[in-house]
């Protein structure tokens, strides 16, 4: 386990997570296909990790996960950040996009290691 992995969540203790704090957002980071045409978690936003065509890591994942959380201006010092749970399909890019959210200074990324 590398010191900038996500903590994992399984489905149960995402759904928890997203009821207790209103803050909370589930980033669906899978490709525009799948999220169109094999479906997505309900309330779910679409920020893709890897996209078509050239399926390559989205140089602006980062910059859109912080516009998402309004440049992180939803941390504060009583409560924190809110939380950034993400979903892939298996659990493996959600892993690898958390890994590069904590890298860049965001707090209080996770990520469904059972995936979709």
């Amino acid at each position: 386990m590398h010191e900038h992995d996500p903590p994992e969540l399984n489905p149960k203790q995402a759904q928890h997570m997203l009821t207790e704090d209103p803050r909370a957002v589930l980033v669906d980071i899978r490709s525009t296909m799948e999220f169109l045409f094999v479906g997505h978690p309900t309330g779910a936003v679409h920020v893709p990790w890897i996209d078509e065509p050239d399926w390559e890591v989205n140089p602006h994942f980062v910059a859109e996960i912080r516009k998402l959380l309004l440049g992180g201006a939803v941390c504060d010092s009583e409560e924190g950040c809110a939380p950034v749970i993400l979903i892939c399909r298996s659990g493996k890019r959600s892993a690898e996009a958390g890994r590069a959210l904590i890298e860049a200074g965001l707090k209080n990324v996770f990520h469904i290691d059972e995936g979709f």
